[in-house]
């Protein structure tokens, strides 16, 4: 349905729902009106927004002090067949729906309200006449808010027609529309900040992303060795990932790079085939991306439930840090899944190394407690103090806190920084305590096009199958990077709309200028978002100095990396991932829901047990399982009612659409609560909440009307939709009762009391 805004001068603004109109007017002489407008401020063409010439309100036969008020309208609301009442369904918020607006306002309508007249007291019984509509009650074809329109949009004559170039009118007016200035601003978004961008932007940019590279660094070494890749893969998916980010990027706090799901992902699809395997991986992700983003299919990822993803991200963080075990203990073992490194961790517990395990267990204490360290409040006491010394005081109370956090923000660096020095000194006394990360490819990476080809041992692999030894990595990584970079943009736009569909074109073009780098997949990661936000981000180009400082780590102090321990590396991996373990979410799911722990419990375990992408898989398919149970077994309430007249009926309520699932359902619940009902009493079924219904449900109705016929029992359909009216008579049932108004329904009441006593009578005599 359309929404529009109609500025009423007499009353306040209210929105006003049209689902169908048609153009004319009540003077004949009048020209049609064009097409309805939905934005007044947008464009104003030749047809859209006209001055409304009719001496006359298009809703009511009374003069309108609206129009003379004013000199335009969105829209002309009458109808083409209609001079009486114009709106074939018209909502106005607070109103029930079946509710006149002519009685509401006084036999006006709610452009042109008339004082004048005295307050009527009419009720949706019908049996009182709507002076402003209608001279008996429910007596034109457009009665009431549910009449028999079929609800489609006016043409001119030829138009929409393929000889009239319709559809080509059509293509064209979409092909301008992308190619606008508005769409071009929304696509390269850049453009909306750069011209507005200020030397105090920078300099917060500039802070926020040498932190971020800080973080960065380190993390991108450990997440190669959580996606089984040597160490400086992931320092390449580090850097042109930001830069491309700064250009496309809706969020400002998003930073763009190598993740903790996104390696392992990566580590369980390529079963060790090497780092071409990754690199096409990320290639192939931004093009599904990419695709999806121009497509427009943001709304799979509704279909990734809250409780699902808690399962996800749960055991993902489970997974990560079992791999990240052996190397705290020091051990070198094949194997990457949970249940091969628990196996591998029980027969090779005895070659544990000390040394290893001191320092992987120390650097995950300090890690934590650094954790907290900006937690520490230093904010003054006492507020009795005046003057210069107070003043002095609260300045170095505010540098030591701001000292505090950055020292928490960049433990990940100092924490390996003083383990890389600590192995160093060993070294050079000749002495090596820790398995080190070994020699880290130094220089930057070449531009070339992704591998499309590779060779492992003896076998070259051709692109096809490369993409099938990938399977269904392919769409599985990219779905769940989109979900983990979507959450990360809802958690920092402070209640701003987050464009699902840029930010799918943004991490598209990421991915694929990456791996034109030697990328792994990359996407956005909500702990150097926290990071990025807690710096004072201004805008996404903070990317470009995170990126500088990779670069530069990558061209001088790629030596230097040889001593960092994998014990410290691994530490900060499990310092990282405990915090995604979601586990205190399970106890509100069962305050609230307890059976949405059955999909959050199945993804976990199905995660843990088998691989990351069959997890999410299966829990999406069990919550699909509840969501379609939900839909066969609809909510069908009978109560018993009274008419006007005094006829005695009975009422069911269904409260969802009908489709083949529910239909033989809905119908055996009906019958048998026509069957205790012992009178016969005719059967009104309220459709009020039945928005949908396909072939199977109209042959499950045609089989209850015919079940009822049988019975010698009339049943009638009240508030049925024209659209759902439609498909019920497409099956061409016996007898087809609907109403939508309350005075038909009973006139038909006490026409099937009289049919039935007018049967009965010959029976008695």
């Amino acid at each position: 349905m359309t929404k529009y805004k109609l500025n009423n001068t007499v009353r306040s603004a209210s929105e006003v729902t049209l689902t169908s109109y048609m153009t004319g007017s009540t003077d004949s002489g009048s020209k049609p009106a064009g097409e309805v407008d939905s934005n007044q401020n947008d464009h104003a063409g030749a047809e859209s927004n006209r001055n409304l010439e009719a001496p006359r309100c298009p809703a009511c036969p009374h003069p309108c002090d609206f129009l003379r008020h004013s000199h335009t309208l969105a829209a002309e609301l009458a109808k083409q067949d209609c001079d009486k009442f114009p709106l074939n369904e018209l909502r106005v918020d607070g109103l029930d729906k079946n509710v006149c607006l002519c009685e509401k306002y006084n036999g006006g309508c709610k452009l042109c309200p008339r004082p004048d007249l005295p307050a009527l007291t009419y009720t949706l019984a019908g049996k009182e006449s709507c002076l402003a509509c209608h001279r008996s009650a429910c007596a034109g074809p457009y009665s009431n808010t549910n009449g028999t329109y079929n609800g489609e949009l006016p043409h001119k004559a030829g138009e929409g027609s393929e000889s009239s170039g319709g559809w080509r009118r059509g293509a064209a007016r979409r092909a301008r529309a992308c190619c606008s200035t508005k769409t071009l601003l929304r696509r390269l978004p850049i453009l909306q900040w750069l011209p507005k961008y200020t030397a105090r932007h920078g300099l917060a940019d500039a802070i926020a992303g040498i932190t971020v590279g800080l973080t960065v660094i380190p993390q991108a070494i450990a997440y190669a060795g959580v996606a089984g890749l040597p160490p400086q893969y992931g320092l390449y998916s580090s850097f042109m990932a930001c830069f491309m980010y700064t250009v496309f990027g809706s969020v400002k706090d998003s930073a763009i790079g190598p993740t903790a799901i996104a390696a392992i992902l990566t580590r369980e699809n390529l079963h060790g085939l090497g780092p071409e395997f990754a690199v096409l991986l990320a290639f192939l992700s931004g093009c599904v991306e990419l695709l999806m983003g121009i497509l427009q299919l943001g709304f799979l990822i509704d279909f990734i439930s809250g409780p699902v993803s808690v399962g996800f991200t749960s055991a993902a963080a489970i997974i990560i840090a079992t791999t990240q075990v052996k190397d705290i203990l020091g051990l070198s073992f094949p194997g990457g899944k949970f249940l091969q490194v628990w196996t591998g961790l029980y027969e090779h517990i005895g070659e544990t190394r000390l040394w290893d395990s001191v320092l992987g267990i120390s650097c995950i204490v300090v890690l934590l407690l650094l954790r907290k360290v900006k937690d520490i409040n230093v904010s003054s006491k006492s507020a009795g103090e005046s003057g210069s010394a107070c003043e002095g005081e609260s300045r170095l109370r505010r540098c030591t806190a701001h000292a505090l956090w950055f020292l928490s923000t960049t433990r990940n660096i100092l924490v390996v920084l003083v383990c890389a020095a600590l192995a160093y000194y060993f070294d050079t006394q000749r002495q090596a305590p820790f398995v080190l990360t070994g020699e880290v490819k130094p220089g930057l990476p070449e531009l070339s096009a992704p591998p499309f080809s590779a060779t492992v041992g003896n076998h070259t692999y051709t692109f096809s199958e490369m993409a099938s030894t990938l399977g269904s990595a392919i769409f599985v990584v990219p779905l769940l990077s989109i979900l983990e970079n979507i959450a990360l943009a809802k958690v920092f736009s402070e209640g701003k709309y987050v464009d699902a569909t840029q930010e799918m074109v943004a991490l598209g073009v990421c991915n694929m200028a990456s791996a034109l780098v030697h990328s792994m997949p990359v996407s956005g990661a909500l702990s150097r978002g926290a990071v990025n936000h807690s710096s004072g981000v201004a805008s996404t180009a903070g990317g470009l100095y995170t990126g500088a400082l990779v670069l530069l780590s990558l061209q001088y102090f790629t030596p230097y990396f040889y001593y960092i321990p994998k014990a410290s590396l691994a530490a900060v991996i499990i310092a990282a991932v405990v915090f995604m373990m979601e586990l205190h979410v399970f106890k509100p799911i069962w305050r609230t829901k307890k059976l949405d722990l059955i999909p959050a419990v199945v993804t976990f375990v199905s995660c843990l047990m088998l691989r990351l992408e069959l997890g999410i898989v299966i829990g999406i398919a069990v919550n699909l399982l509840f969501l379609l149970y939900a839909s066969a077994r609809p909510s069908v309430k009978v109560t018993t009612a009274v008419s006007g007249d005094g006829i005695e009926h009975l009422v069911a309520a269904v409260d969802r659409s009908l489709s083949f699932p529910s239909a033989e359902f809905v119908r055996r619940a009906l019958r048998k609560a026509a069957e205790r009902h012992h009178s016969h009493a005719p059967l009104v079924i309220d459709a009020t909440h039945v928005q949908a219904a396909d072939f199977t449900a109209a042959k499950g109705i045609k089989a209850l009307i015919d079940d009822f016929h049988l019975r010698g029992q009339t049943i009638i359909f009240y508030n049925v939709k024209p659209s759902i009216a439609a498909v019920f008579r497409g099956v061409r049932p016996r007898e087809f009762l609907h109403v939508s108004c309350r005075a038909d329904l009973d006139r038909l009441l006490l026409d099937a009391a009289r049919r039935q006593h007018a049967d009965l009578r010959p029976a008695l005599c």
